[in-house]
């Protein structure tokens, strides 16, 4: 047996430290958590320990071009140097007739590796590509606390430890970060309280002291009653509050516009409840609230998490709270992906609505790396009409056969991050190690740095920082940012930290925290958290999604099979529907329908309905066909959580 270590590159908090066991004919035995990462405590998820499985089924071994009609999975094997000539005359053709706008580059965090998601991107920035704003995922909530603290990062994961109280606000952690849990966990034992705000009962709130769960998109005015109950009960850090803060008696003032009654009405939430998590925050320092990705994914999220993030300044903590910490790094991510070395800036679309762009024909080249967006992006009819275009040609570098596969023209064969060598940055905790390559690629697999390479002398590009030695250009980009040992030992194996940004650092035009917003008001938006009320007709729902344990967004189906296409629905509606437990039931609004299962239980509130984010309907349309590529005004981000849907039974 031969073991590696390596670290695991996919879309999470955790960024996993492992250990690869390699049996005599070369292939993977097993993956175990590595203790050396003490923030991932040796131990791995769901997902972790079944990578092992995963790499060997539905793997794309080599290029392909499609010979029937999309959608299908209908291609024709071929050779590297075929694929790529048709790749580059394609490439060529739509630059020469349309310029390179028409190009579109479309790449997410499949793998967070920074020479699988920023280097390859040298190519597409050199020729002037198209890029989007990458607002699928965090970019509100990072925008949004950004508007208060000049930045969005906070506290560090070992950081949990020390708290007395720690609030998940909108974070299932025991589903979507579960070494941060284990961390929580810890602290629960040495007499930690634990709160939990979320409108159903999840995995979390089973372990929480304190839950309170508001009616989705009322958690403005839930954090405005707890800011009250902060300063009536005298809790406030008035001497913190003066050296350290702008705007405070401004929203003293809109705080108090919200009596105890109107917060009841708002968020169904009893007030003793939210005067209990008040005198929590206040007695139970220090403390931490945790906030979670999702939560911000609403219509109105970015106004959410900015009156969050804005309880621990109350108390006199600097940057109490956690989202994401990538802002406190400082690797030089944009000479990495070329941006900086750029003379003029590429066009921007949004990621979010995407779908509109595709439909209307803007492009005529799609080139998508290291995501799936035919299943994760919203208002999916639009967007696979966009990509059934006869003018657009779309090809698609993947290590596994996806849905969107079936959209494209050429499908190219990647590794997966088991079968490079990468670093990754983990976007909660600052410890950094190579990601090592454990076996060699599998069919004719080839990295996106060497396609890159090999499209731009295709193309006959001359910028010489296309074909930088890639791991000199890290070494540029990790320059002063490593806290104990040098870019070198890094790439021979060693573990080291990251530097941190202070964190009473605060970058605003006032270098202080922004209870008001100096940079809101600039950009014409409320210098205050604002809220904005959902109204629903009586026969509409709100449709929450989340993660769920086995699946890392569309990832890890070939192990565990399908995302379960369920929908839990509250009793009192079910009844009121007569809708029966595992009944197949139709969801639709006006963008389309699905069909799926209800499962009747009391862990969703009234007029709410949960399911697993990225299933596919029993009819094979995705939930995604129902969710509108509307854009928050903070940020652009998507409005997964606030999709108004409605029910329909089925007589079959």
């Amino acid at each position: 047996m031969r073991r590696v270590k390596t670290v695991c590159t996919r879309d999470c908090y955790d960024t996993c430290f492992l250990v690869a066991v390699i049996d005599s004919k070369g292939k993977i035995k097993s993956l175990k958590g590595e203790s050396e990462n003490p923030i991932t405590q040796g131990f791995l998820c769901p997902r972790g320990v079944k990578d092992n499985e995963q790499i060997y089924r539905n793997r794309v071994l080599f290029p392909h071009f499609r010979f029937a009609n999309k959608p299908s999975r209908k291609f024709k094997k071929v050779t590297w140097d075929e694929a790529l000539d048709l790749v580059a005359d394609k490439l060529q053709e739509v630059l020469t007739n349309y310029g390179s706008e028409a190009v579109l580059h479309l790449e997410y965090a499949g793998n967070m590796g920074l020479l699988t998601w920023y280097f390859p991107q040298r190519i597409w920035n050199a020729i002037g590509a198209t890029k989007t704003d990458y607002s699928i995922c965090s970019k509100s909530g990072h925008e949004s606390i950004a508007l208060h603290y000049g930045l969005s990062y906070g506290i560090l994961p070992e950081d949990i430890l020390k708290m007395r109280l720690i609030v998940f606000w909108g974070f299932n952690a025991a589903i979507s970060s579960q070494h941060l849990w284990a961390l929580t966990l810890k602290a629960k034992e040495n007499g930690a309280v634990v709160g939990v705000v979320d409108p159903r009962k999840t995995e979390s709130t089973r372990k929480a002291d304190i839950w309170l769960n508001p009616r989705p998109g009322s958690d403005v005015v839930l954090a405005f009653g707890v800011i009250r109950c902060i300063i009536e009960h005298g809790y406030a850090d008035l001497d913190f509050i003066d050296k350290w803060t702008f705007g405070y008696e401004l929203l003293k003032k809109e705080i108090f516009k919200w009596s105890p009654k109107k917060v009841e009405e708002v968020t169904g939430v009893k007030w003793s409840l939210i005067e209990d998590l008040g005198s929590a925050y206040g007695e139970l320092k220090p403390n931490t609230t945790m906030i979670g990705l999702g939560f911000q994914k609403s219509i109105f999220g970015a106004e959410s998490v900015r009156a969050v993030a804005l309880i621990p300044a109350l108390i006199g903590l600097h940057r109490g709270f956690y989202y994401g910490n990538s802002k406190g790094w400082m690797v030089d991510i944009q000479y990495l992906t070329g941006k900086k070395l750029l003379s003029r800036k590429p066009k921007v679309v949004s990621q979010v609505a995407l779908g509109r762009y595709l439909e209307r024909g803007d492009f005529k080249f799609i080139y998508i790396y290291n995501m799936n967006p035919v299943l994760t992006l919203p208002d999916q009819t639009a967007f696979r009409n966009g990509l059934l275009r006869k003018d657009i040609f779309t090809v698609l570098h993947e290590s596994h056969w996806t849905e969107t596969a079936d959209y494209a023209d050429v499908v190219l064969p990647a590794p997966t991050y088991l079968e490079k060598d990468d670093i990754v940055l983990s976007y909660s905790h600052p410890y950094v190690r190579i990601s090592k390559k454990v076996i060699s690629p599998l069919g004719e697999s080839k990295d996106e740095i060497w396609v890159m390479k090999k499209l731009a002398e295709k193309l006959n590009l001359k910028e010489e920082w296309i074909f930088e030695d890639p791991w000199k250009a890290l070494e540029r980009a990790f320059k002063n940012t490593l806290t104990n040992g040098s870019f070198k030992d890094l790439a021979e194996g060693a573990t080291l930290k990251l530097k941190y940004r202070p964190l009473n650092e605060y970058q605003t035009p006032t270098k202080k925290i922004e209870f008001y917003s100096k940079k809101a008001e600039e950009l014409g938006l409320s210098p205050l958290p604002k809220q904005y009320l959902l109204k629903l007709k009586e026969d509409e729902f709100i449709l929450l999604n989340s993660s769920t344990l086995k699946y890392t967004h569309t990832q890890f189906q070939e192990v565990y099979g399908p995302i379960p296409p369920i929908v839990y629905i509250n009793p009192d509606d079910a009844k009121f529907f007569g809708v029966e437990n595992n009944e197949v039931i139709e969801l639709y609004n006006e963008l389309g329908r699905t069909r799926i299962r209800a499962k009747v239980s009391a862990d969703v509130p009234k007029r709410v309905l949960w399911s697993p984010k990225q299933f596919v309907g029993l009819c094979g349309r995705p939930q995604n066909i129902l969710v509108p590529c509307l854009t928050q005004e903070i940020g652009g981000g998507p409005i997964f959580n606030s999709t108004i849907v409605r029910i329909k039974k089925l007589n079959i």
